[in-house]
């Protein structure tokens, strides 16, 4: 799979270590190419392409297209196995899959490579027996590793759902494990990376995954990466200095004599060439090598059982190979000492390793590496398992009148993976030496050593004489390089640090609060300007070609020259592995919110590479900031804002460039400071918890549980603000940039209550077709509340919210407020803006569903109604699901109305908080749940300082959740109380009307009891909206979805129906209008006292002040674009100008595809029929020769399911009228079937004006005279066309002229096909634009 070169840093930094190779000679791919193609089986899979279509590199366990250089052999199981088969024995095994084909259970619900659930892997399905079982997938026979081949490739496997995972790799006759484990796994996707070393000749590669009787065994894989695995194509002739290898391969003048074959055919390693070497192999013992009881020779079978054990020794790539490790105590060293050797005598180069501190490896006096004649050790080396494992590489003189202390030439520290890593040394001493390698285990680390190469420069002292002792040396490494002052003291535990009579714990240093009086604990933790050797305790971790050195700007070349003083540059190194560099800092943190890293940088690499700074969090690795390849240079300066992290952390910089490419490249990091860092520091702005975003985030900032982030944005494109619908506001899109992570968290900083109780208002967004939950909670003590949560699409338009916040009077207890975005799927975007806190309490929620909390119900002094969901499935009472997600989890309100709670005739009152007054009329709506067994009588009533009935509802056993409905009359500030009760008494009309004074009002649900035994009552999701209440089954969709229900069904892949308008832009294609109106936002001028001729309740009125105007590409879209305005303009005075935005129910057919199949939008139930008529208008947007999306309509009862019309989508831009006629001898839903032909397709299905008439036959309209063709000659067409396109202009001109006479606004009939519109009147000194007029295709 070829990788984009401006993805390459990303993958880099998100992988991890050991992801990329620049090019160079010895690349493999197209480095030569014969004439023609060897058999198959000399050729096949060897990482080559031999046949310029790469054919014989198909099916070799990856794609066989030929790679770009630097990019590896990769499969994504998009389109196949790539060759992988499984090999299992039992039922638990192996097979190609897809997260929308697992409906449910433990798997991934998205692959890696897209993000989505169209993706595909590999995955062991879950294994209900309760035999151990372990299913196995093996590899292609592969050919020919290289020693850098590396693989890669992520994992999903869940704790809980397996009991191991393993890794092997088989040649010969020797099955290796190059990885395995036990868990725990994190949730998510994992990535998994490890070296195969040099394997000659055929392997095989295998993933198992082992289940037992307790563990589900559910385990996916996806993107399987062969990194540098070829060995080098032959070459007719090398470049300057390189070695002709037998093979004619060319290989670098360092990789001759390394102990590695990287020529293929070992002549690189022959004994002629590399003869006076002295390696030590540690299969037969020390050598000329002395050890301190701390080292142990040692090899992998049979060894300890440990996850940081090495699997395989260097010489030989085997379990049954030896190596040297440290078994010393952590805190004690283990020396390893070479012989006595002569003195090297004078050079014309003096070349020194020391890490970060040393001279830079060529200096312009130095000559080339062949030609060095100082002594050189090339050794190979291990440390896994512990960021504090060290080995140190010391100098020892001898021979002179006073004891030398041992001079550091290398020390390399951390964890490098489980790889055997490449280093070399070369040495220059006037005096007799010894080389000393000390090293030091940290806790469950593993130090080791293997393949140590002395030069033939090394030449041992003839007669050795009797060593003197070796002083006193630095032997074991501080936790990080601090002053002499401030050294460990024997007073302290191993580990602490000591300041003063201070001993500091571990978890106390770099936590940026200072301990220490001075700050020693907090002066080697990231921030240095370079100057000191200690670095700011940056420590190179690179692994190889590459390294991070502390330079001088008198060492420097090229851009790098203008800092003065010292940097950390970018050098040659001697790793065999991954070409990228990299630097880490100490574990820092946790940290606080404003916690910012500003640091100065240069780049210039061209035509590829990178600088970067990637958070490491547990393992996880985080990109915070990079800068991509340039040619400019200089030096720059940024920032980059880290925020809080509840977990100790480590900064890292990753650098990659071409350092034989073209002109001066390199790269440098100058200058780090972290600066508000501390957890404890406080701001201004950390008090601002209402925030409109314009300026910043004020107190709020992201979580980093995940790479899954909440980003403050900028309005563009179908993204905008609420505030102005230009500005800024915070936003959550999983795919920009792709992320896998399934939640996000926005938090404030702690806060003190201002008031014992507080309201939080905002306003959010959640648009999309699989978007999720969005959820509000509230942190305080260590305990999280959660206050309110929306799931699912609502519409492409903003929405406001609010929660009550209650607190302990008189407690100053902080509390911490908490967004979470869940993502269900991979479709749609969140997004919050205008956030507001006051003191006092809410009003009551326009819509509640009883996830959260119980929305301010409350039920008297009895309490005979509560909140319950029925998850165990042993509730005593009450619905099995609730209305809102369908599923035993979700809650609702229940009262038990058995005679043993509630006597017959008894009342139960649910009374809801006040409502504030709505500015037009509108409609409550609820669902309600009645026992099997009649449980009494429902009431409604609507309290306004005294108690009107507006609704009686008897009781409808059996297993659907009704709709109920409340018309609210406008300016009135109201509240809700429902009771279930006995027959009811005659219905009272509404209260005042709409121009009476407003006053309090709630609303009451009163229960009252049948006197039936084992009998409840239960209601949910109560919503106020905008308008009347429409006639069951029956919306023009102006308001919302009315009583339809567009819950996304995991069976059929989880998507839902959506709600917007035309006006509005979206990102998912839509039809121009609406059918209602028939304009993006409908406009009239009327006379003063006219009255609208549409629905009232589509339109509000604006001040004359308010200026409309059409809103810019994107949404979500201002509220002003969605209002109307009455305006007494200088040129028409006393002209009302009316606004109506037109709204329709749709679906994007794109996203589905086999993962999911259909979406469905579902009436309430409705009752049996013998006939009635649904009648419906109906958009579908697809190409004319491309059109796979279908429309059908289904009846659901509890008889089955019925398939009553179906469509597929065959017009563009156009609205078409349906009738069905409906027949039921049973309750059933009405469901519009959105769903795919074919494969899937960029288009819109619509729906608007949805009509259902109970008990009345449908009505064929009568044909227009546009339903008949006649025959009509060419000429007489073309003159039919103009003369109608002239009496069109006259009419316009005509129609524009009586308009602005008399100020009326005629409109179209809505039985017509074609959409109304209006003309484009300009009204200049109001700066309002009416939309231009709209048309139909025929």
């Amino acid at each position: 799979m070829p990788l984009p070169s401006h993805l390459l840093p990303a993958l880099v930094l998100l992988l991890g270590p050991l992801a990329v190779t620049l090019p160079a000679a010895r690349s493999p791919g197209w480095a030569w190419v014969p004439s023609h193609c060897r058999s198959p089986g000399q050729a096949a899979c060897n990482f080559v392409c031999d046949c310029r279509d790469c054919s014989d590199e198909a099916q070799c366990g990856y794609r066989g297209a030929s790679p770009a250089l630097g990019t590896p052999f990769a499969c994504d199981f998009e389109q196949d196995s790539c060759g992988w088969r499984d090999i299992s024995t039992s039922g638990y095994s192996w097979l190609r899959d897809r997260a929308g084909a697992a409906l449910e259970g433990p798997g991934p619900h998205s692959d890696h490579t897209l993000g989505t659930d169209l993706g595909w892997y590999m995955a062991v399905g879950t294994h209900r027996g309760k035999e151990a079982s372990t299913a196995a997938l093996r590899s292609p026979t592969l050919r020919e590793a290289a020693p850098s081949c590396k693989l890669r490739l992520w994992y999903h496997a869940a704790s809980g759902d397996v009991a191991e995972l393993r890794l092997e790799v088989t040649h010969g006759s020797e099955t290796l494990i190059l990885w395995q484990s036990t868990g725990p796994w994190d949730p998510g996707w994992q990535e998994l990376a490890v070296t195969t070393g040099r394997i000659r000749g055929d392997f095989r590669v295998t993933f198992s995954a082992t289940r037992n009787a307790t563990h589900r065994g559910a385990v996916a894989l996806d993107d399987l990466a062969f990194w540098d695995c070829g060995l080098p194509t032959p070459q007719a002739s090398c470049p300057l200095g390189h070695h002709h290898c037998q093979n004619k391969v060319c290989v670098e003048p360092q990789q001759l004599c390394d102990g590695e074959d990287n020529c293929g055919d070992l002549s690189d390693e022959d004994p002629l060439t590399c003869g006076r070497h002295t390696a030590t192999d540690f299969e037969t013992g020390l050598g000329p090598w002395n050890r301190s009881e701390g080292w142990s020779r040692n090899h992998s079978a049979g060894g300890p059982e440990r996850p940081s054990w090495p699997r395989r020794d260097h010489s030989r790539n085997s379990a049954q190979g030896s190596f040297l490790v440290s078994v010393a105590e952590p805190g004690t060293p283990a020396i390893l000492s070479s012989p006595e050797f002569q003195a090297s005598g004078a050079s014309n180069c003096s070349v020194r390793w020391v890490g970060l501190t040393g001279p830079p490896c060529w200096l312009p006096r130095c000559r080339a590496p062949s030609q060095l004649l100082v002594p050189q050790l090339i050794f190979y080396h291990y440390l896994h398992g512990s960021e504090a494992g060290c080995l140190q590489l010391f100098l020892q003189t001898l021979g002179s009148s006073a004891p030398q202390a041992p001079v550091l030439l290398r020390r390399r520290r951390g964890e490098l993976g489980t790889a055997w890593v490449r280093d070399r040394v070369d040495i220059q001493s006037a005096h007799p030496f010894q080389i000393l390698l000390a090293g030091q285990t940290g806790p469950g680390g593993v130090v080791g050593l293997d393949d140590l190469i002395l030069s033939d420069h090394c030449r041992p002292v003839p007669e050795v004489s009797t060593l003197q002792p070796l002083p006193p040396g630095p032997w074991a490494p501080v936790p990080q390089p601090l002053p002499p002052s401030s050294r460990l003291q024997d007073s302290c535990k191993q580990g602490h640090f000591a300041c003063g009579d201070l001993c500091v714990p571990p978890e106390q240093l770099c936590d940026f609060e200072e301990q220490c009086a001075g700050g020693e604990d907090e002066q080697a933790c990231g921030t240095t300007d370079f100057e000191s050797l200690e670095a700011g305790g940056w420590e190179d971790a690179s692994v190889g070609r590459l390294q991070w050195r502390r330079l001088s700007a008198q060492e420097s070349q090229g851009s790098s020259a203008a800092a003065a003083g010292h940097f950390l540059s970018l050098q040659r190194a001697w790793g065999q592995l991954s070409t990228e560099a990299r630097v880490l800092t100490p574990l820092l943190g946790p940290s606080g919110p404003s916690c910012e890293l500003h640091l100065a940088y240069y780049l210039q690499s061209q035509p590829r590479g990178f600088l970067a700074l990637v958070v490491v969090d547990n393992g996880s690795r985080e990109l915070a900031w990079q800068a991509l390849s340039s040619s400019a240079g200089g030096w720059k300066v940024d920032k980059v804002l880290l925020g809080a992290r509840r977990r100790p952390f480590q900064l890292e910089f990753v650098g990659l460039v071409d350092l034989d490419g073209p002109d001066q490249q390199g790269a440098g990091v100058d200058n780090v400071t972290l600066r508000d860092c501390s957890p404890t520091v406080t701001t201004k702005r950390d008090r601002e918890v209402s925030c409109n975003f314009e300026r910043d985030t004020c107190s709020w900032y992201p979580g980093h549980l995940s790479d899954t982030h909440w980003r403050w944005v900028e309005s563009r494109g179908p993204d905008h603000d609420h505030t102005t619908g230009q500005g800024h506001f915070v936003l959550l899109d999983p795919t920009d940039p792709l992320a896998w992570g399934h939640s996000a968290h926005l938090l404030s900083r702690p806060q003190v209550p201002a008031a014992p109780t507080e309201c939080l208002s905002f306003w959010y967004y959640l648009h999309g077709p699989q978007i999720g939950t969005l959820r509000l909670a509230m942190r305080r003590e260590g305990e999280e509340t959660h206050l309110w949560s929306r799931s699912g699409t609502q519409g492409n338009r903003w929405h406001e919210a609010w929660a009550t916040l209650s607190h302990q009077p008189g407690s100053r207890a902080q509390y911490q407020l908490l967004f979470e975005g869940l993502r269900d799927g991979y479709h749609g975007t969140m997004a919050l803006d205008d956030v507001a806190v006051r003191p006092g309490p809410c009003w009551a929620p326009h819509h509640c569903s009883f996830e959260d909390s119980d929305c301010g119900f409350s039920s008297g002094g009895r309490g005979l109604w509560r909140r319950q969901a029925n998850a165990s499935g042993h509730t005593a009472w009450g619905p099995p699901t609730d209305h809102t997600t369908e599923t035993a989890q979700g809650h609702y309100m229940v009262v038990d109305t058995s005679p043993d709670a509630l006597p017959r005739g008894q009342t139960a009152s649910l009374t809801s908080k006040e409502y504030r007054p709505p500015a037009q009329p509108a409609c409550l709506t609820f669902w309600y749940h009645g026992s099997l067994h009649n449980p009494g009588t429902l009431r409604v009533h609507l309290e306004k300082g005294r108690k009107h009935q507006v609704l009686s509802l008897s009781a409808h056993g059996g297993l659907a959740w009704r709709l109920g409905s409340v018309d609210v009359q406008a300016e009135q500030a109201w509240r809700v109380s429902a009771r279930w009760g006995a027959p009811p008494p005659p219905r009272e009309l509404p209260g005042p009307t709409a121009a009476a004074l407003p006053c309090t009002h709630q609303v009451v649900f009163e229960a009252v009891a049948a006197g039936v035994a084992h009998s409840y009552v239960a209601l949910d999701d109560l919503l106020l909206q905008d308008g009347p209440c429409p006639r069951p089954g029956s919306c023009d969709f102006e308001s919302g979805l009315c009583g339809w229900s567009h819950l996304a069904w995991p069976s059929l892949g989880g998507y839902s129906w959506d709600w917007g308008g035309g006006a509005t832009p979206s990102r998912y294609p839509q039809p121009p209008v609406d059918h209602t109106l028939g304009t993006k936002a409908g406009t009239c001028p009327l006379e003063p006292g006219g009255e609208a001729t549409q629905r009232p309740h589509t339109a509000t009125w604006l001040p004359a002040a308010h200026r409309v105007h059409a809103p810019s590409r994107g949404g979500p879209a201002h509220p002003a674009s969605a209002r109307a305005l009455r305006a007494g303009s200088a040129h028409q005075p006393g002209i009302n100008l009316l606004l109506f935005p037109g709204h329709f129910a749709f679906f994007e057919t794109g996203v589905l595809g086999p993962g999911g199949r259909a979406a469905w939008l579902r009436s309430e139930p409705l009752p049996a029929t013998p006939a009635s008529c649904l009648r419906f208008w109906y958009h579908m947007g697809f190409p004319e020769h491309f059109y796979k999306g279908e429309l059908r309509v289904l009846l659901r009862s509890t008889q089955g399911q019925l398939a009553v019309w179906g469509t597929g989508g065959h017009r563009r831009h156009q609205w078409l009228e349906a009738q069905v006629e409906v027949a039921s001898t049973k309750e059933f839903q009405v469901v519009f079937e959105a769903t795919l032909g074919g494969q899937p397709a960029l288009g819109p299905i619509a729906l608007d004006d949805v009509e259902y008439l109970a008990g009345q036959r449908c009505q064929q309209p009568a044909p227009s005279p546009g339903d008949t063709a006649a025959p009509v000659s060419v000429p007489t067409a073309v003159g039919s066309a103009l003369l109608l396109l002239m009496l069109l202009v006259l009419l316009g001109l005509g129609g524009r002229r009586w308009l602005q006479k008399r100020g009326s606004c005629p409109f179209q009939s809505n039985t017509e096909a074609t959409a109304p519109g209006f003309d484009n009147i300009l009204f200049n000194a109001d700066g309002v634009t009416l939309p231009a007029s709209v048309t139909s295709d025929p």
